[in-house]
């Protein structure tokens, strides 16, 4: 099983979406330092790709320095990676770029969108830990 989420559709290079899908991985902590990174075997028979396609992607991420190989431990991903301003907003581009599509083809207005983003920021920040331990429903004795 991949330590990441992929989901290849045409349009683009299987290439760039396992190369993209990984980075996300890396920068959202999906993946984090330390963790082994499939080898090119595994990752050709899990998303059924050419090896040869695997093998750029492999080569690809330690060119970046998202992965390392460490000799006699195998493929890791590398600790001293930290994303760039610039692949953090070509990330976030990509991202924003496929909303934006489907928001006009749902026939959303760039007001709905504005105020599901929000919504959606809102509900994955944490509160402030004390305004966490003020807002616990009361211990039942």
């Amino acid at each position: 099983m991949l330590p990441f989420r992929v989901s290849l559709s045409t349009g683009d290079s299987p290439f760039r979406q396992i190369v993209y899908a990984a980075t996300r991985a890396v920068v959202s902590g999906e993946m984090r330092a330390g963790l082994p990174f499939p080898s090119v075997r595994e990752l050709s028979q899990e998303l059924k790709i050419n090896p040869n396609t695997a093998h750029k992607v492999v080569a690809e991420l330690v060119r970046i320095g998202l992965i390392e190989v460490m000799p006699g431990v195998g493929t890791v991903v590398s600790a001293d990676w930290r994303a760039s301003a610039e692949e953090r907003e070509r990330l976030l581009a990509d991202e924003i770029e496929r909303l934006l599509v489907d928001a006009r083809r749902l026939g959303l207005s760039l007001h709905d969108v504005t105020d599901a983003v929000h919504a959606h920021w809102l509900a994955l920040t944490p509160p402030p830990a004390d305004m966490a331990a003020s807002h616990r429903p009361p211990e039942h004795v």
